[in-house]
């Protein structure tokens, strides 16, 4: 990939915990556009839905989180992308004080923002406001690239839907949870975030292979959202009466009968597994001439996401100040 849009951050400025794999990191050299998008998220959400004082979300120092996520974005379309990651954030919070145990499987209530018409612009004053909303994304995001964003808010909504359904009941094994959390981690919406993001273009018949491909880098980011979130979301869990938590750590506690430090170590262990596997996939990718020049963007911009997700999380006000 030619980079363009960001700079490459000097190694001795960050730390990884040891799960970097020495993959570089990148920041987007507009960090601007994202503070605006960011802001301007918030700022909505807080006229429309709730007040969100207290509320820390994607931005952060000295990494914000789509400026090392998403390092080579179009900069026209580093704003908006910004803007509908902190939605993102904005409504995970609002599902995390839902207890999801006893959901029907219907989308009533907040999950009604992403039924099937989710992507549909006719909203009215009667719509709910995170609905409302969306609908807005949805046409900044078309006047940029409208193809694309179709792609995107499709991929939104069947994200949700099925991040609704996995988080209903608790897993087992750490066998068991690593794919639904690879759904919940927000797998499709990423695809649609970074092809949007870095206008691309993954054919159907490529999407299988795409997916597949990505699917041990999306696994460690995941399990490194898992890592560093842990105790923010134990807390959440506890206030929405949950007893249970969506989380690795549980799930490795309550399989393995371990302590919770233990149970961190065994997740830093599955990372580095994982993100392995996946340097693996972007060696045997280089020279594969079957796939075309935008998948192989996309993989490798699936690494760079690891690695800013990696640092943005040992960093960021979200997990450190809730």
């Amino acid at each position: 990939m030619r980079y363009l849009y960001s700079e490459e951050v000097q190694r001795n400025l960050y730390d990884t915990h040891g799960l970097g794999h020495n993959i570089p990191l990148r920041m987007h050299k507009d960090f601007l556009k994202e503070i605006r998008g960011t802001f301007r998220a918030q700022d909505d959400w807080s006229k429309s839905v709730n007040p969100v004082d207290g509320y820390k979300g994607g931005l952060g120092r000295p990494y914000s989180f789509m400026g090392v996520t998403v390092p080579e974005c179009l900069p026209e379309r580093l704003e908006i992308i910004s803007y509908a990651n902190e939605y993102a954030f904005l409504y995970d919070d609002e599902l995390e004080t839902l207890d999801l145990k006893n959901y029907s499987g219907e989308f009533t209530g907040i999950l009604e923002t992403f039924s099937d018409d989710s992507f549909d612009q006719k909203v009215s004053s009667k719509s709910r406001p995170e609905k409302r909303l969306l609908a807005q994304i949805y046409s900044e995001m078309g006047d940029i690239d409208h193809i694309r964003a179709e792609t995107t808010m499709k991929a939104w909504t069947k994200f949700v839907q099925s991040a609704a359904r996995a988080r209903t009941v608790p897993f087992n094994t750490l066998r068991e949870y690593i794919p639904a959390r690879v759904i919940d981690a927000g797998q499709l919406i990423w695809f649609g975030t970074l092809t949007f993001g870095l206008a691309l273009t993954i054919s159907e018949e490529e999407h299988d292979v795409c997916h597949k491909l990505a699917e041990p880098g999306y696994a460690a980011m995941a399990l490194v959202n898992d890592l560093y979130s842990w105790d923010k979301e134990r807390v959440m869990a506890e206030k929405a009466g949950q007893d249970y938590v969506f989380n690795a750590i549980w799930v490795i506690m309550a399989e393995t009968s371990v302590s919770e430090a233990d149970a961190k170590e065994i997740c830093r262990a599955e990372i580095q597994k994982l993100i392995l596997q996946y340097s693996q996939v972007m060696d045997d990718v280089q020279t594969d001439t079957s796939l075309s020049r935008d998948l192989r963007r996309y993989l490798e911009a699936v690494r760079l996401s690891y690695i800013g997700n990696l640092v943005w999380s040992i960093y960021c006000p979200r997990y450190r100040d809730f």
